[in-house]
């Protein structure tokens, strides 16, 4: 007997990105050697003093037993603590905390605590497909927020009209930006609040990559702006930043109410995380961040060494200012992103993800991920170079 799937499921949006993983496997299974540049999974290790504080707070019998529903008091006053030393932002620890099954969860949660059935959520495009997921299960509707590379993939919001902004109750923003690697300004996030104030829209800034800025520029928090805690959160995942992906940890940070509806929508479908894992997390917030930094200095050397060689080959790029993505413009002759995808993938064996994946906006780009060694980098500007679709910058092997 096989039974139907329910209309909310069959109306969620497809995953764009299974189709890759399949070509890439289709590739893999037949001996290719595949430089896989596609993904968004971090390639380094969990530090080992994150590791073995889990490895201790696991043989803690307490942490066998179902911990507070709302998350582990040590884990909130932690990641108050982390605000208070990285921003400069106070945070109570009880009201303005939401512990998280890692970022995604908390992104997708959202629109099912905030909005009703035909209620419209602003959302960048390109950006992040999951955001979609948690706006389809709200039934809720889009309004698309273009992100172009003349505003420097911010939204210019001078382009929404004035129904579009009273019309919309929430907006996901992100930066650094997935997948263009763009960054955003206090001055940026001071006009958004601004905007947000004047048309009660809660503001929700996706702060995955917090940790990852380049040419020593830092990246700016959305709660180090005045006012930014009442008009929305930011969520925070120690996925990027501690290398901590498979881990499922991170936290919602700001406004009261909205910390209160997660808390509440979370108390009905689960029973918090292992306490094991909270105290590794809170170790990592709290514990040395020499691994950040030096993580954050890894992903920068891959990046100039991706950047520079295609340049040097001919293709003209542009480096991303946070984040381990880089937003590639296809070339010419290539009719779509999938079309020049594949054709890395085949002529190649390197793999890269469409731009169309991230929404109408993202279609003449491809995301490459800094997620692989300097040596596979290196290797992958070869073979591009050797298909001959690019003009050698010849000035800069002087």
């Amino acid at each position: 007997m096989e039974f139907e799937q329910s209309e909310l499921l069959k109306s969620l949006p497809r995953q764009f990105f299974a189709s890759l993983v399949q070509k890439v496997g289709s590739y893999t299974e037949k001996g290719a050697d595949v430089i896989n540049l596609g993904q968004g999974n971090p390639d380094q290790p969990t530090p080992d003093h994150i590791v073995n504080r889990l490895k201790t707070a696991a043989e803690n019998p307490l942490n066998h037993k179902y911990s507070p529903f709302r998350g582990l008091r040590s884990l909130k006053v932690a990641a108050a603590g982390f605000y208070k030393r990285e921003y400069g932002v106070e945070l109570d620890p009880e009201e303005e905390i939401a512990i998280l099954f890692g970022g995604k969860a908390g992104l997708v949660e959202i629109p099912q605590c905030l909005l009703n059935p035909g209620d419209s959520i602003l959302v960048p495009d390109p950006g992040y497909p999951d955001y979609w997921s948690g706006v389809e299960l709200a039934r809720a509707e889009i309004i698309k927020m273009p992100l172009r590379e003349e505003n420097g993939f911010l939204p210019d919001y001078s382009e929404l009209s004035s129904e579009e902004l009273a019309k919309a109750k929430l907006m996901f923003l992100n930066y650094p930006n997935n997948p263009t690697g763009a960054v955003a300004n206090k001055e940026f996030f001071d006009e958004t609040i601004e905007r947000a104030q004047k048309n009660k829209i809660c503001i929700v800034h996706d702060f995955a990559y917090g940790a990852i800025g380049f040419d020593g520029k830092r990246p700016y928090s959305f709660l180090q702006s005045e006012g930014a805690k009442d008009v929305g959160i930011e969520i925070y995942t120690l996925s990027k930043t501690y290398n901590m992906a498979g881990w499922r940890v991170g936290f919602a940070a700001g406004n009261k109410s909205v910390i209160a509806a997660i808390n509440l929508l979370q108390d009905h479908m689960y029973v918090s995380l292992f306490g094991a894992i909270q105290e590794a997390a809170a170790e990592a917030l709290l514990g040395s961040q020499e691994c950040v930094t030096e993580l954050s200095d890894l992903y920068e050397s891959r990046k100039n060494i991706l950047i520079d060689g295609l340049t040097n080959i001919g293709w003209k790029v542009t480096a991303p200012k946070g984040s381990f993505f880089a937003w590639l413009k296809i070339p010419e002759e290539f009719t779509s992103s999938v079309d020049f995808a594949d054709f890395l993938l085949e002529k190649a064996h390197i793999a890269v993800a469409p731009g169309i994946g991230f929404g109408e906006h993202g279609e003449g780009y491809v995301r490459v991920g800094l997620l692989t060694s300097e040596q596979r980098l290196k290797e992958a500007v070869s073979r591009i170079e050797n298909l001959g679709i690019f003009k050698k910058n010849i000035d800069n092997d002087l």
